[in-house]
């Protein structure tokens, strides 16, 4: 018979009602495709502008803790919901994920997987993706500017000047706003970004293509020019992703599957949404990594009034806290930085 500490573990372990819900949709899953389950799920649109939200390090301890103990040789289906993130993450994400499954994944999109998330899609075997199924272009951002953009625009200057002298006092405080080494990097990043995702294609999605060298450069071309995409938010659906070479199985094509994946993927956003959780990480057999968002008091100072400094001995209640100045922020326990480093992710989709 369990003692009392064994039973406070049990239900601890059990999770709250959405857990115990999204775990069951998990398991109804992984007993129907018989292969590895993984959900990667950021709570972008429930939490918008909460820092952690895109795919970063941090993410590597969550999978680190949900790959452990699982039979590898049956493979793994990565189903994926993110706005993208850093690349330099997603490859080294990408490296563990193929040095754990080769590349026996596919990757599940229900909604979206945009930016560094379609560079994770493109690292899979196929893609799994429903008529309602977005990915994304994969052109890198600096601060949430394209870095095809930056080129263009740069490039334009300097054409302008060149055969009209007279606008460069036009040109002269727009130029004046880039770095010394910004034109440099990101021509690196977007060649960075091409490179490994191509790499990838040829490994893995298009390694049985009859021509693919021409097949992965036309893929990543359509993928990553700003001036094809036209925009970084742009969402790209299933039917133009096969188009463009992209191996993508319609998820409509098997009823059950359909039904356990849209069944899980409504679990996990009613949990982003209805909790304080920000992130899922987790597998078919409950392992989960969840990263949780916290309520931080921010103090505003302001100059007191008299009335206040002869009362600054006393003790002050919770209302006279709301009522000094304190606002509520919700924040994911660390300081948010400018970007210095390219991403592959815009935070205001």
């Amino acid at each position: 018979m369990p003692n009392w500490n064994e039973i406070l573990n049990e239900i601890k372990a059990a999770g709250s009602t959405h857990d115990v819900v999204r775990r069951r949709y998990l398991s109804v899953l992984q007993q129907l495709t018989r292969r590895n389950i993984i959900i990667y799920y950021s709570g972008w649109l429930q939490k918008p502008n909460l820092d952690g939200i895109e795919v970063n390090d941090a993410d590597k301890n969550g999978f680190m803790s949900v790959i452990h103990q699982l039979d590898r040789s049956i493979g793994l289906d990565l189903m994926l919901h993110t706005p993208g993130g850093d690349p330099a993450a997603t490859e080294s994400l990408v490296n563990y994920l193929h040095s754990m499954f080769g590349t026996d994944i596919r990757a599940i999109v229900p909604q979206l997987a945009l930016s560094a998330g379609t560079m994770l899609a493109c690292a899979c075997k196929e893609v799994i993706m429903g008529k309602h199924s977005s990915l994304g272009p994969i052109d890198p951002q600096f601060g949430g500017i394209p870095a095809h953009g930056i080129l263009e625009e740069f490039s334009r200057a300097k054409q302008e000047i060149q055969s009209n002298p007279a606008t460069i006092p036009v040109w002269q405080p727009i130029i004046a706003k880039y770095s010394p080494t910004l034109i440099g990097e990101c021509e690196k990043a977007i060649a960075w970004c091409n490179e490994m995702t191509r790499s990838w294609l040829i490994s893995g999605m298009l390694s049985n293509t009859d021509d693919v060298d021409e097949t992965s450069r036309r893929v990543v071309e359509e993928l990553a020019d700003h001036s094809v995409t036209k925009s970084h938010a742009r969402h790209l659906s299933a039917e133009h992703c096969r188009s463009i070479g992209l191996k993508v199985v319609a998820l409509e094509e098997d009823d059950a599957l359909q039904e356990a994946v849209l069944s899980l993927h409504d679990s996990c956003i009613h949990t982003l949404g209805s909790t304080t959780a920000f992130k899922l990480i987790e597998n078919h057999n409950g392992v989960a990594f969840i990263q949780t968002a916290q309520n931080v008091i921010v103090q505003k100072h302001r100059p007191r009034r008299s009335s206040e400094r002869s009362a600054r001995l006393r003790p002050i209640s919770r209302r006279s806290l709301s009522a000094s100045g304190r606002r509520l922020r919700r924040v994911a326990g660390r300081v948010s930085v400018l970007p210095t480093v390219p991403s592959c992710w815009s935070p205001d989709r």
